[in-house]
């Protein structure tokens, strides 16, 4: 399967590669490997793969002394991105598949235990002034560290906040709109109507709807290049941008242990076969600010998730061993780019769950050093990771990786 979908995504790179009616706008590295624009302006297709390279390297403390290095070297991320807009400027779309072992792991019977390879793929029509309609599968409007592309990340990977509480993509539809509020204040909301239980699902709605309310402040006007969602301030804002963002999500009888992720949470018929699905209410809140000035750059983030039943039961009440993941987390990062396009960064975050999950309280300290080559597009990253577990249990991970993204 996998090579068949190579196979055909190297086969339409050809075709349109000849195709005489398009001319090839920008060719740059960084700008996308392939660029082209329909002669009468009907359509444009650019094409853009990139991979990330990582060794991890993790230490864990047994009470006494650090124990022997695990090492681990793996492709972390390897993609294929489709953008453009058909018929209008107006109405754009935005496809991408994930060919590494972790972009396609998650088969299981409600997408036919099949890889999933489809990242994104969403229509998005600009309707009227500042009005957009978003159609498919893409990112929900929640946490601003989940939004930023993995192309764009400060450190090698993202937080423990963000692995644990974002709500990522989802099938459905978003209404996104934005209002100037004065000179230079803008305002932007977004708001979801989704599936409730991520990409790739292809049997049904097993739970109810979700939905999600984001609401951005931006009191000093729009970052250079939309750096807003971008880390770093590879753009060197010449004046302080700060963006304040607040997102409210509900997954209503939400099935699955994270709404979105995570186990199924299944009851029990009998010994032979599952039952029904478990169904709770879950609200994940989010706060978060991104600024940026003259290479400095700061973004912190507050978390926070609730569910009407934290322990998924039978019918008699009997625990069926699934949790729901509540709790709270707070993520603060900050670094400066000197003008060598070397960055130094510190993150800092806490990890709190409800008493009722059994899950212990967890503390991370990171220190992190990049190397932009071609800004994100080409770069070296490293981190050191100190994490401590209840306060007791300690460890430290040091990972190093490269991106390339064409």
């Amino acid at each position: 399967m996998k090579l068949r979908l190579s196979i055909m995504a190297i086969v339409a790179i050809s075709v349109l590669m000849k195709l005489n009616a398009q001319e090839i706008s920008d060719t740059s590295f960084g700008k996308g490997l392939i660029n082209f624009v329909a002669k009468d302006s009907s359509f444009s297709v650019k094409f853009a793969p990139r991979f990330q390279v990582r060794s991890i390297s993790s230490w864990d403390y047994d009470g006494n002394q650090y124990g022997s290095a695990e090492h681990n070297f793996i492709v972390r991320r390897a993609r294929l991105k489709f953008d453009g807009f058909a018929y209008s400027p107006k109405l754009k779309y935005k496809l991408e598949l994930g060919l590494s072992n972790r972009d396609v792991a998650g088969a299981n019977e409600y997408n036919r235990n099949t890889p999933r390879y489809i990242l994104d793929a969403v229509i998005m029509w600009n309707f009227a002034g500042n009005w957009e309609l978003w159609a498919g599968q893409t990112k929900l409007p929640g946490n601003v560290e989940r939004v930023v592309s993995s192309a764009n990340l400060q450190f090698v990977n993202r937080s423990l906040l963000n692995s644990r509480f974002n709500i990522d993509r989802d099938l459905g539809i978003q209404i996104r709109h934005k209002t100037n509020l004065g000179k230079d204040f803008l305002m932007r909301e977004k708001f979801a109507i989704s599936q409730g239980e991520g990409r790739n699902v292809t049997e049904g709605n097993e739970g109810g709807l979700q939905y999600t309310a984001r609401l951005e402040f931006l009191p000093f006007g729009t970052f250079k290049s939309k750096g807003d969602y971008v880390q770093s301030d590879l753009k060197r804002e010449a004046k302080p941008k700060l963006m304040l963002g607040f997102t409210y999500n509900y997954n209503q009888d939400a099935v699955r242990e994270r709404g979105f992720a995570g186990d199924y949470m299944f009851t029990t018929e009998d010994e032979s076969k599952n039952g029904p699905l478990f169904e709770t209410n879950q609200t994940t809140i989010f706060a978060d600010a991104m600024f940026k000035y003259n290479g400095f750059s700061f973004m912190g983030e507050y978390a926070k998730r609730t569910a009407d039943d934290v322990i998924a039961t039978e019918a008699d009440g009997t625990p069926t061993g699934d949790i729901v993941l509540t709790g709270n987390a707070l993520n603060l990062q900050a670094g400066y780019l000197f003008k060598s396009n070397y960055e130094i960064a510190a993150r800092f975050t806490t990890l709190d769950y409800e008493k009722e999950t059994g899950a212990l309280p967890i503390t991370q300290y990171t220190l992190g050093a990049s190397k932009y080559i071609v800004g994100h597009k080409l770069k070296v990253q490293s981190d050191l990771s100190y994490t401590t577990l209840d306060g007791n249990e300690n460890n430290i991970t040091f990972r190093l990786g490269f991106d390339i993204h064409f």
